[in-house]
């Protein structure tokens, strides 16, 4: 494949995220004072590292995920993407540096329903100018056991194939980082299972720095480092 098997160029022990002192509050409905969603994050994730942020629903983990891909904008502190401040670039400039390192899984899969399986893989190789994006989309879903279903639309899919098609996507432009948000939520325990097979051989794979945000403590053991979020805050990590 001519970019599966592309090394994407970060040294292990070089850090590829790095948070600095980040905070997120929303203002209050009824005008008294603010609620603080985030409070002080501080770490660092080197590059080919797996961690899983963990927590009980309500506390940050999915918010702190957001702010580290550049989808939402904290009341202070820095999120660094390979030494470049998410923070210091508008807008346009930070969709540019996700398209460029950073590829997402969701819950609920994200597809495109009016594009087809190869057309929603396709799609971030196309914004990002790729000349092969058709070829390298076609391999992506051939490697997750979809290559019979090209031409077929998320609404013809299973969740479990919809899930596959999210991580060709996620794979198929080569990122740096994979940020991946409850990845089985929306899956039986089957299903769940044999995708998170699927996205942790692709991530050994390709040497991805992947951050997975968790409720199953099963999985979170999976990765190489636990961070646990509490309140808004990130208490001591614990090694796997």
């Amino acid at each position: 494949m001519s970019r599966e098997n592309m090394g994407n160029g970060i040294e292990r022990s070089s850090p590829v995220i790095e948070v600095d002192g980040l905070a997120k509050k929303v203002k209050l409905a009824d005008g008294q004072g603010d609620l603080h969603i985030l409070q002080d994050i501080r770490f660092a994730v080197a590059g080919g590292e797996s961690v899983a942020i963990v927590g009980a629903s309500g506390s940050g983990k999915s918010t702190l995920l957001g702010l580290l891909a550049g989808l939402d904008v904290p009341a202070s502190g820095a999120v660094r993407v390979q030494g470049v401040d998410l923070f210091s670039l508008d807008e346009d400039a930070r969709a540019a540096l996700r398209g460029e390192s950073i590829g997402f899984v969701f819950q609920s899969f994200q597809l495109l329903p009016a594009l087809t399986a190869l057309e929603n893989v396709m799609l971030p190789l196309e914004l990002a100018g790729a000349d092969d994006a058709r070829a390298v989309a076609t391999q992506w879903l051939e490697r997750v056991g979809l290559g019979s279903r090209l031409r077929h639309y998320p609404k013809h899919l299973s969740g479990g194939e919809q899930q596959r098609v999210a991580l060709a996507r996620a794979f198929a432009p080569n990122p740096r980082v994979l940020l991946a948000d409850e990845p089985t939520g929306n899956l039986d325990a089957e299903t769940g299972k044999a995708i998170i097979e699927l996205m942790f051989s692709l991530n050994r794979e390709a040497g991805t720095t992947l951050i997975l945000v968790t409720h199953d403590e099963s999985l979170a053991r999976r990765c190489g480092r636990i961070l646990r979020m509490n309140a808004g805050r990130l208490e001591v990590p614990a090694a796997s």
